[in-house]
């Protein structure tokens, strides 16, 4: 009976030690995540030219304040990410003069992932041509804040930092030429007319980060 007494005792301190450890574990990111209605975190993130961005110093492609900021967590290597690079290019120089910019936020640890590190960032840039900004999420410090998981993964915001709508950029994830519905756009003239967008959550459909 004492030797089994003893031993529930070691079992439990053994669980208490467990949970406390889990919790209490700050070296891997925790995805807390945001929903619609939600203030998005803010963030202070290296671009591809060496300056550092967060909310506070982004401008539209008029130089003001944005109205709306596309968010979207993205990567050089993703096979999705890839395919949806010209639909980046073409939100981004549709709506940035509107007062909706595309801030790209690549969070792939580059010591699992090579082909998303800095130099190969502002590389791919380069090539594409991008015209936003293309920041890295050094650290791996912003993506769980928002709790990203996949390759491409977007969050509108408002001018308030209220998020808006959150998911995939439209419903062909892969293929351009089969796109039916482009949620961000759609998301964004609702909100031009003071509306709620009648689609505020999609899933986004991509590869998942990478983290170590």
């Amino acid at each position: 009976m004492k030797k089994s007494f003893l031993l529930i005792v070691a079992a439990l301190f053994l669980m208490s030690f467990s949970v406390h450890t889990i919790w209490n574990n700050t070296s891997a990111p925790c995805n807390y995540g945001i929903e619609i209605g939600d203030t998005a975190p803010d963030f202070n993130l290296k671009n591809i030219d060496g300056k550092m961005y967060s909310f506070n110093n982004i401008k539209d492609a008029n130089g003001e304040d944005p109205k709306g900021y596309i968010l979207v967590f993205t990567c050089n290597t993703c096979p999705y990410a890839k395919a949806n690079e010209n639909r980046l290019i073409e939100l981004h120089n549709t709506f940035s003069s509107k007062g909706y910019p595309v801030v790209a936020i690549q969070p792939n640890d580059p010591a699992v992932q090579s082909g998303d590190s800095f130099e190969a960032m502002k590389a791919n840039a380069k090539e594409k041509g991008f015209p936003f900004l293309y920041l890295f999420d050094e650290g791996q410090k912003v993506f769980p804040q928002y709790g990203a998981t996949k390759t491409p993964e977007v969050y509108l915001v408002d001018s308030n930092k209220v998020l808006r709508y959150h998911g995939a950029i439209d419903d062909s994830p892969r293929d351009e030429s089969g796109v039916e519905e482009k949620f961000v756009e759609e998301a964004i003239k609702a909100l031009e007319k003071g509306n709620q967008p009648s689609t505020t959550t999609t899933k986004a459909v991509g590869c998942g980060i990478k983290t170590a």
